[in-house]
């Protein structure tokens, strides 16, 4: 795994370290109405439009795009929502991307769509934060703890979204109860973005589908710079695509969309 990956998640356990004994109390969180994320995306394909998932995105790996404050994000969700995405993705992780869980409260008070909680999580206690309507479990990180985690959210109220990027790591998603899967086209070893990821793997999503009478949504994320990008991982398979930094360095979000 890259240095990078490892020092977020380092620095992820120290974070929830700093929580104390008292979260593990399991205090319930205030009780909301789940946003249904997977209607979202079915009344777009409907309409006969790409599904995006649109990222509140502060900063990445090697690159810093813009501070954020909650009532910054929530503004930029409200464009985005007004441009048509069909879900809003928050950063909560504070270091290395510079998210916050303020950004994610704001923003869900500010749209009506389905809200994402991208962070990486690798404690229960995570799960005991602010609420959202889908939460990232990356399969890649959690590995045999990933069945566990997607209870854990569904119990808690959440629809997981369960990260991969090898055949490996979709054996084991394919293995848990999540409705959602997301393909990072990113290698966590090497950081580099490759589209071909989501051309390789959508196919197996989608035979498994028709093997086992289930349905998945697929989520093609990382490396959609341009529409040539997104109808080539949309014809790969994916239901729908993340799009965080192409946002964030575009002049416009009505301009990107």
């Amino acid at each position: 795994m890259h240095d990078s990956i490892l020092h977020i998640l380092n620095t992820t356990k120290t974070r929830i370290q700093a929580f104390g004994p008292d979260i593990h109390k399991e205090e319930p969180q205030p009780q909301f109405q789940k946003r249904d994320f997977i209607a979202a995306i079915a009344a777009a394909r409907a309409e006969g439009r790409a599904p995006v998932i649109a990222e509140v995105k502060p900063a990445s790996p090697g690159k810093s795009f813009r501070e954020i404050s909650p009532a910054a994000a929530a503004e930029l969700a409200w464009e985005m929502e007004e441009a048509g995405a069909v879900a809003i993705s928050v950063l909560t992780e504070p270091g290395v991307f510079r998210g916050s869980l303020e950004n994610l409260k704001e923003v869900r008070k500010t749209v009506c769509l389905p809200v994402l909680r991208k962070d990486f999580v690798i404690d229960r206690v995570q799960l005991e934060e602010e609420g959202s309507d889908l939460v990232l479990l990356i399969a890649g990180i959690l590995g045999k703890e990933l069945g566990a985690f997607v209870e854990l959210a569904i119990e808690k109220g959440f629809e997981p979204l369960v990260e991969v990027h090898s055949r490996e790591e979709l054996k084991l998603a394919l293995e848990t109860s999540t409705r959602v899967i997301g393909i990072n086209n990113r290698n966590f070893e090497t950081l580099k973005i490759d589209l071909a990821t989501t051309e390789e793997l959508a196919p197996f999503i989608r035979e498994y589908d028709l093997d086992h009478g289930t349905s998945h949504i697929i989520v093609s994320e990382s490396g959609m710079n341009s529409s040539s990008d997104v109808r080539r991982v949309m014809q790969a398979g994916a239901d729908a695509v993340l799009i965080g930094s192409a946002l964030m360095e575009s002049d416009s979000v009505f301009e990107k969309n």
